[in-house]
């Protein structure tokens, strides 16, 4: 792989062009068979294909009538011949000019060509008359009119929840093929940071930035290596790179890659493999690190909090999608939106702001800031529910001016 060191400013949709024309999905070598149970937030790894028709035979659409259409004269007088219930169809002799009672989902019985609903029927102690115009084939589902037997239902890189196990459920289906999950190491560098629970001293501040990492991976599915917090130390941070890299397809670590920090991360790093250090047009999330040592990549956030959770969502998590073999994974599209409350902005990177948008009483969308928008200030994502995206040259946005908003996905929802 090619080292990428620049002084300039590389804009967001060129990091990740980098990131993902030079990384593989994983294949299904090490794919394994799971009960649906099991199988929530796992990625498909082949098509799945539906082992029967949906419906499994001609059933009614509605309650009312069956009827035969070579019968069928306005005005006739239906004698009742017998019922269909779901799960008791009809099964006996059915005379001719006669109907047959039937409920929704009752198999159709043989011959039938039409259901009638009862609201368009008069019931006489003679039979029942009808009193609107029939076609034939109406309120009846045909046989596979949903599914096929055969049809491919879900897709290979699908990623399994509450709209596609249910589904393969009513198909019968007990178990499904899945990639494997992930296997992601994670740490962070510095003297100053305290696990959180552990007494602050002078100068220490929590790791934030391991613990909301290890969140957001646990949520993406994957299996997380967590090896905690490495001093700034070169053969403490040698000996953490090496293990992460013989156990993970992805390491992340959180710290030590913004200039003027550490220069032996830097080392330890281009002798395990081959990393580019970037500088990233994006705010919050200058400094960010990618590349590939001996067996796994590498990811290296900014300590800023706010930095690493945004570099994380923006390029990590995209990463990890591809990495999964995860086909059906996007961002949720941009928004246009009135700002209701100003933003303040220096041209010169793409601003990533906190913001909530709603509609309002005129089912406008709007906008407003969170507040103070400082990279230390994590408190900006509890109460937001979208980035405000503000252009790269853009400056200050005015109340009443128009701004794009990207709704959170779930890795950011409650």
């Amino acid at each position: 792989m090619e080292k990428t060191f620049t002084s300039g400013l590389l804009s967001l949709q060129e990091a990740l062009d980098k990131m993902l024309s030079q990384t593989t999905p994983m294949t299904t070598r090490d794919a394994q068979w799971l009960p649906l149970t099991d199988s929530a937030g796992r990625i498909t790894a082949n098509p799945v294909l539906s082992p029967i028709f949906v419906p499994p035979f001609d059933n009614s659409a509605m309650d009312g009538y069956a009827i035969r259409m070579a019968d069928y004269q306005q005005n006739r007088l239906f004698p009742v011949a017998g019922k269909a219930f779901a799960g008791q169809p009809f099964s006996g002799e059915w005379p001719v000019a006669s109907c047959i009672r039937i409920m929704t989902g009752a198999p159709v019985p043989a011959g039938a060509d039409a259901v009638i609903m009862q609201e368009q029927a008069e019931e006489t102690p003679s039979g029942v008359r009808f009193t609107a115009q029939v076609k034939a084939g109406q309120n009846i589902r045909l046989i596979g009119d949903d599914i096929r037997e055969g049809q491919e239902v879900l897709a290979a890189g699908v990623r399994l929840g509450a709209a596609q196990l249910p589904l393969l459920a009513s198909l019968g289906i007990e178990k499904v093929q899945v990639n494997r999950r992930l296997k992601v190491a994670v740490f962070s560098t510095g003297d100053e940071l305290q696990p959180v629970g552990t007494p602050l001293q002078a100068g220490q501040i929590y790791d934030t930035n391991r613990f909301a990492v290890h969140l957001m991976l646990d949520q993406l599915g994957c299996e997380v290596l967590d090896l905690g917090i490495i001093r700034d130390d070169p053969a403490a941070l040698r000996q953490a790179f090496q293990q992460a890299d013989s156990y993970a397809d992805l390491v992340i670590s959180s710290g030590g890659v913004s200039v003027g920090e550490a220069d032996y991360t830097k080392t330890i790093l281009d002798e395990l493999g081959e990393i580019g250090f970037w500088k990233l047009a994006i705010k919050p999330g200058k400094p960010f690190a990618f590349g590939k040592l001996h067996n796994a990549w590498f990811c290296g956030l900014p300590g800023n909090p706010v930095s690493a959770a945004l570099t994380f969502y923006q390029l990590v998590q995209p990463l990890i999608a591809r990495l999964s073999a995860q086909s059906d994974w996007s961002l949720p599209p941009r928004l246009r939106a009135k700002a209701t409350t100003r933003f303040k902005k220096t041209p010169g990177r793409l601003d990533f702001q906190r913001g909530v948008f709603s509609h309002n009483a005129q089912g406008e969308l709007e906008a407003r800031s969170t507040g103070h928008q400082g990279s230390h200030v994590f408190s900006s994502f509890s109460l937001a529910n979208c980035f405000v995206v503000l252009e790269r040259e853009r400056g200050d946005v005015a109340v009443g001016e128009w701004v794009e908003v990207e709704p959170f996905n779930a890795l950011l929802k409650d």
